[in-house]
């Protein structure tokens, strides 16, 4: 628990700094534009959460070293494929000039970094015949692992739209792994995630409820590059881990992704243009503003309670993840009927109805005006 630690202390303290002389760099590091279909703030907010994150796992490693961590190579050929995603997105988030194409690519290439200097950090098994002999070509292996990994860390950025909502999604995700290396005796997993969800949860503390500080582009892919790359690890060493495990784990932001794929390719949108009809969206503009009214109640009220509902969402993944992380057909089993679940609250929301398991305000007995 000491890595947890250490890794939570730096983060808070580093994020707490970076709020409080918010001023000294506002002019490179705040989201000053507040209009488009994915702002829910009022006032410009710095988005360099991720750098407080990076410290906290920079601290891990100097304990690590400190310890003599048996895995301390692992730990360092992680953290250096993880700065090419880092460094791609925290390049956006001061220059605002850093395109999806560029990260997606720069992240692609620290899963493949990542696959050269650590062993089992490729996906080489899918229970799925074919395909599994598909990816035991090197090559293949590697390219499938590297789209992989980078759509799973984009599919967190795309998911970051409110405060703490990617944050939570991460850190259930990642005390899912915490378990599963637990349980499989995984001592490099176990530490790293134990780390970075101490690092996460103290940006956490300066993001929710207020939302002093954004996680931005280089947090939400160094955290999405992280939890991939671990649980791809967590599979390719332990043959006792199906390979369906990290299917079931993402399947919350893996499936927001391709809905948003699906929405653009409809409506012949590129992928640079911000989509404003993610579940997120749906649940904070039919749902949390209807509850609330739009009188006397803050943006950063309703962004806060949006997140609490998209939380309870991605558990209903993560937990069966987790308990059944051993049996392939029960891990496709609950992957099915979490894409229908998706589907059906989804088409709920769009047609004005709140699934009544989602109403806690009995908001399912009125009809949602138009936006």
């Amino acid at each position: 628990m000491s890595y947890f630690f250490i890794a939570l202390a730096c983060s808070f303290f580093t994020t707490l700094w970076l709020v409080h002389y918010h001023h000294v760099h506002a002019h490179i590091s705040h989201d000053h534009e507040l209009d488009g279909p994915q702002k829910f703030h009022e006032t410009p907010v710095p988005r360099i959460g991720g750098i407080g994150i990076a410290v906290g796992l920079l601290g891990f490693l100097g304990l690590a070293f400190f310890k003599e961590h048996h895995r301390m190579d692992d730990i360092l050929s992680l953290l250096l494929a993880s700065s090419l995603a880092f460094g791609a997105g925290i390049a956006e988030d001061l220059t605002k000039r850093v395109s999806p194409l560029i990260r997606l690519i720069f992240t692609a290439l620290a899963a493949i970094a990542s696959g050269l200097l650590l062993a089992g950090a490729t996906i080489n098994r899918l229970d799925i015949t074919g395909l599994d002999y598909l990816i035991s070509f090197t090559v293949i292996s590697f390219l499938f692992t590297a789209f992989s990994v980078a759509g799973i860390a984009n599919s967190i950025n795309i998911i970051d739209g409110f405060n703490g909502l990617s944050s939570v999604v991460v850190c259930t995700m990642l005390a899912s792994l915490v378990y599963v290396s637990f349980m499989v005796n995984d001592t490099f997993v176990l530490s790293f995630s134990l780390a970075l969800l101490g690092a996460i949860i103290g940006f956490f503390v300066w993001n929710y409820p207020s939302g002093h500080i954004f996680l931005g582009d280089g947090g939400a892919y160094l955290i999405g590059f992280l939890v991939a790359d671990l649980a791809v690890v967590l599979v390719g060493r332990h043959l006792s881990v199906s390979p369906w495990y990290p299917v079931l784990l993402f399947m919350y932001p893996l499936i927001e992704t391709l809905f948003s794929i699906y929405r653009r390719r409809l409506k012949r949108k590129p992928a640079s243009v911000p989509d404003g009809v993610h579940l997120h969206s749906l649940i904070y503009r039919r749902m949390i503003r209807w509850v609330l009214g739009y009188q006397h109640i803050s943006v950063e009220r309703r962004n806060a309670m949006t997140s609490p509902y998209l939380w309870l969402l991605s558990s209903m993944a993560v937990i069966p993840a987790t308990l059944f992380f051993k049996t392939t057909w029960i891990l496709m089993f609950f992957c099915v009927l979490f894409i229908i679940s998706y589907i059906w609250i989804y088409r709920r929301l769009v047609r004005f109805k709140a699934p009544s398991w989602l109403d806690w305000l009995h908001i399912g007995r009125h009809k949602t005006p138009k936006l």
